[in-house]
């Protein structure tokens, strides 16, 4: 699906960048305090540090903002993982260091993870499945980490449990984000990543042996 394009009247794009991410910043901490529908366009251009008049410069709608938003999360997201896929060791090592690198844009991005999922309903309609289309792509670079390491002979998985796994660490690394509220008053950072990780690795250990009594028996 091709990237929804959000048009700007100002053409140096690192300008373009520069202010747009300065409304996400602005633009967030107003979406989780007074909700998507409750802010102004006008209060975004002041929590991104300029006018109204220089805002629509860089948007058309207030909804492209929330499209900014998102897409500035997956942005981040992919980066980290694509770093890791480029490497395509193919080890278990690698794929705790890409499941770590995600929960650590989790955190980084946390304000803006838990905008996207209170607000994502308030997107356009054309908005909407390309969000939801990067979240099935976020599952899949993993997906395919886990396929590497299986083909590699480090795992023993079948697709379904590759599959279920990759949406696993999604929603783990998420949750740092939406249960923050309770989980970062028990752990560090670092901690989290640790405890789920062992976790994790104990259920693809137990997959593992599940699929070798099945081929045994």
């Amino acid at each position: 699906m091709k990237k929804r394009e959000v048009q700007a009247s100002v053409k140096d794009e690192r300008l373009v960048q520069r202010r747009r991410d300065q409304m996400i910043k602005g633009a967030v901490s107003l979406f989780k305090e007074k909700g998507f529908h409750r802010t102004t366009t006008r209060e975004i251009a002041k929590a991104a540090g300029f006018s109204i008049g220089t805002l629509y410069e860089y948007i058309r709608t207030k909804e492209d903002v929330l499209y900014l938003v998102c897409d500035s999360i997956y942005d981040h997201v992919s980066e980290r993982l694509q770093q890791d896929l480029e490497n395509k060791q193919a080890t278990l090592a690698s794929l705790k260091l890409g499941i770590a690198n995600y929960f650590r844009v989790i955190d980084e991005m946390q304000e803006e993870i838990l905008v996207m999922y209170q607000e994502a309903k308030s997107l356009t309609k054309d908005a909407l499945p390309y969000v939801l289309k990067k979240e099935n792509e976020m599952a899949a670079m993993f997906e395919e980490l886990i396929t590497l390491c299986v083909e590699n002979g480090e795992l023993n998985l079948t697709d379904k449990q590759t599959k279920i796994l990759s949406h696993t660490i999604i929603v783990e690394g998420q949750m740092w984000s939406f249960r923050r509220w309770a989980l970062q008053k028990l752990y560090t950072l670092d901690e989290y990543i640790e405890l789920q990780t062992e976790l994790l690795f104990t259920g693809i250990s137990g997959m593992s042996q599940v699929r070798k009594e099945r081929v045994h028996d």
